[in-house]
């Protein structure tokens, strides 16, 4: 299969089944530069098709918490931040502060595109 830039559902699916095709394909033969090449045209179809937005960040913060088996006073000591500010940022009360969110990088390893997302404040 010629690899070219995918411009219709078809030719995504039929790149789809190329790359299934060859997905064992070893590195350096014709083989396993055309599934590099698939892998790449398949990615930029993807990217501009089916966009996938960054998480609300405080959903992001709990599912870390979640993960790491944190309470809000855990975060709190991991921060430096106080109990009520933690409350009211975990409750959408309050938005991070530009300082909050690099210790939440530092801290939870959580990415900073997704610490600055957009979200809905309930106040």
């Amino acid at each position: 299969m010629k690899s070219k830039l995918i411009k219709t559902k078809v030719e995504y699916a039929k790149a789809l089944k190329r790359m299934e095709h060859i997905f064992q394909a070893k590195p350096n033969t014709p083989e396993g530069e055309e599934l590099q090449m698939l892998a790449l045209i398949i990615g930029a179809y993807e990217d501009k098709h089916f966009p996938i937005e960054a998480p609300d960040p405080v959903k992001a913060i709990k599912f870390m918490m979640d993960q790491m088996e944190l309470e809000p006073k855990d975060l709190q000591q991991m921060t430096s931040t106080s109990k009520t500010t933690i409350s009211r940022i975990l409750n959408y009360k309050m938005p991070l502060s530009l300082e909050l969110i690099r210790r939440l990088h530092e801290t939870l390893k959580l990415p900073y595109e997704v610490l600055v997302s957009k979200y809905e404040l309930q106040i």
